[in-house]
């Protein structure tokens, strides 16, 4: 489909609490790949500006009084805090100097946040779901009935997994709202590169694991797997790309197991760097877990970019990672917090490059077919300008 003449593009006003945290290089990719809609972004605060440059970009920061607003709703209601007359008026006004068609929220949690614009603008809201929002305090009957307000104001949900659209639902929402909006990864930035597994067996294996240091991405598992391993294998390495406020509980337990002179935390790192660091390694490990808050993975991206890398993968059965990954065809996967069953599934697998080799390869295929970050573009722009009546 051809792009049409700018003046003919409707404008997307995407909103984010923050442009943007270090973890949300997703939005920043799916933002930046519309060409048949002209997106503009609504913030409270920028962040990373060299790394995520973007224009338009409107501010409507915290009022000073955010913080008793906030304990006001928090403490003394136990409900989600919601934006005031005045950031209503302000929102509006960007809304319509910009000419708006459509407001796409991201985040659950910030959509509640705007209920009271969402409900007092005229025109389509949205809001995409990315794992943690589904569950996070959802145990409070004031948030829940918030979330449930929020779905039924917002014209379309859109979940990154199936999984994520089932939570969804079970908050109440219309079925018939939902929509799966995979992520996109940029293949022409994960070029498939075949490993030598025969190689690595003859002299060190290579682990990687990137993501935030959060409990849900299961790293105790990983360095706990890891040291299992390290007992067969002890020129075995493995790399922790990412930062997060676990590095320090990390750190111990590898000291702990003996295994922290195998070990390398490198915080965060560029893409650039990741994908050195994906290239030079033999497998990815992502033993995912749902947090004791309820936080669960849709599918992460690092993941898939490993996969798009010519990475074998070694997860879990849990949230959206099924939707990407089948046991034994296109990746592997134990139970959650089964550092044994990781481990038995690593030893087993080093013994047979061919398997490595084979779901490697069919891993990067099913990234290229469901998640190539062009055509999840494409499918996003054909959902606004039919929201907008700007479709065929």
């Amino acid at each position: 489909m051809e792009v049409p003449s700018p003046d003919s593009r409707p404008v997307i006003a995407c909103y984010c609490a923050t442009f943007l945290k270090p973890e949300m290089l997703h939005i920043y990719r799916q933002i930046t790949a519309l060409q048949r809609c002209i997106p503009v972004v609504i913030a409270q605060k920028r962040e990373q500006a060299v790394r995520f440059p973007f224009k338009p970009i409107h501010i409507v920061p915290k009022l000073s009084m955010h913080f008793l607003r906030r304990f006001w709703f928090r403490q003394l209601r136990d409900a989600p805090w919601q934006v005031s007359d005045r950031e209503v008026r302000a929102l509006q006004s960007i809304l319509s100097n910009t000419d708006a068609r459509l407001l796409h929220v991201y985040f659950g949690q910030i959509a509640v946040h705007l209920l009271p614009l969402i409900r007092s603008w005229k025109k389509p809201s949205i809001v995409s779901f990315h794992g943690a929002d589904v569950t996070v305090d959802m145990s409070k009957p004031a948030y829940r009935e918030a979330t449930r307000q929020m779905l039924d104001a917002v014209k379309l949900v859109m979940v990154r997994s199936d999984s994520l659209g089932r939570a969804v639902a079970q908050l109440g929402c219309d079925e018939k709202k939902i929509v799966i909006q995979r992520a996109g990864i940029p293949l022409d930035e994960f070029h498939f590169r075949e490993r030598n597994f025969v190689a690595a067996a003859a002299t060190e294996w290579r682990f990687v694991q990137a993501g935030r240091l959060i409990e849900k991405k299961g790293l105790p598992v990983t360095l706990r797997a890891f040291a299992v391993f390290l007992r067969q294998n002890p020129n075995a390495k493995l790399t922790i790309a990412g930062e997060g406020p676990l590095l320090g509980e990390l750190q111990g337990l590898a000291r702990e197991l003996n295994v922290d002179g195998h070990i390398s935390f490198t915080g965060f790192v560029s893409q650039e760097q990741l994908r050195e660091i994906y290239y030079a390694s033999h497998i990815f490990l992502h033993p995912s877990q749902t947090g004791h808050d309820g936080n669960q993975e849709g599918i992460p991206n690092s993941m898939l970019e490993a996969m798009a890398s010519g990475l074998p993968v070694f997860s879990t059965r849990h949230g959206g990672i099924p939707e990407a990954i089948e046991n034994g065809v296109t990746g592997v996967l134990v139970p959650e917090r089964d550092h044994e069953k990781l481990a038995a599934a690593l030893l087993d697998a080093m013994k047979d490059p061919g398997f490595l080799s084979r779901i490697a390869r069919n891993g990067a295929e099913i990234v290229q077919k469901n998640f190539e970050l062009r055509a999840q573009a494409r499918r996003l722009e054909d959902t606004y300008l039919e929201i907008t009546g700007r479709g065929d």
